[in-house]
């Protein structure tokens, strides 16, 4: 999958004023590389993404996923590429309280209407690969935040997605672990060979992208 913004932009309506959380941003992302977005709190990096991964609308410019001009695709169409293209991981872990570490991974699947035993032998494997083999059966509350966000990983890698889009994956972890979550992001990259894009301003994560892009006050720009 190749990702495309042509003078991207997104601005919001704060009370009487317009606030622009990304302006005219130009950019391509091609290839089963890791890229990283970084930049402070506030500087448009999440807007962006959200913008990339179809989960909000350009105020004007345009995104092209392949050749298609995103805003020319039903919402139906744009779910379908968000479930079965993508793959999304959040610093907030987004994992639903109710079900299991293996249910959680297992969602995807059914949302793409994969039989149930499909989604099984595929959840537990991924969940064998991550280390949670012993924790399939826990829910969210009885995992250590490392592990809800290794659940999310293998969440994100249930459809076998072209791109995973990561939101501050590593923002609500200590450094110990957030050193694990990024090797397994690289990992996910190299082995899965899959584009991996991650906005964040942990800055430990330049050691392991092939291209940073650095976001300040809605703009970007290129850095080896």
């Amino acid at each position: 999958m190749n990702i495309r913004t042509v003078n991207l932009t997104r601005t919001f309506r704060v009370g009487s004023s317009e606030i622009a959380a990304v302006k005219a941003v130009n950019l391509e992302l091609k290839e089963p590389k890791l890229f990283a977005v970084i930049g402070p709190s506030g500087s448009g990096k999440s807007t962006l993404l959200n913008l990339m991964g179809l989960n909000d609308y350009p105020t004007s410019g345009n995104i092209f996923v392949d050749d298609a001009d995103a805003s020319q695709l039903s919402g139906r169409e744009r779910r379908r590429i968000r479930n079965t293209r993508m793959g999304f991981i959040f610093q907030t872990f987004n994992l639903f309280p109710t079900l299991t570490a293996l249910e959680n991974v297992e969602l995807p699947m059914s949302l793409a209407n994969k039989s149930q035993e499909v989604q099984e032998e595929k959840a537990l494997k991924l969940l064998e690969r991550l280390g949670l083999s012993n924790r399939r059966d826990h829910r969210p509350k009885q995992l250590s935040m490392g592990e809800m966000q290794r659940v999310a990983i293998a969440r994100a890698l249930a459809n076998n997605p072209e791109v995973i889009v990561a939101d501050e994956p590593t923002g609500e972890l200590d450094s110990r672990t957030a050193r694990e979550i990024i090797i397994l992001l690289q990992d996910v990259n190299e082995i899965e060979k899959t584009m991996v894009v991650v906005a964040t301003h942990d800055e430990k994560i330049i050691d392991v992208t092939d291209k940073v892009y650095t976001m300040q006050d809605g703009r970007l720009k290129a850095e080896d």
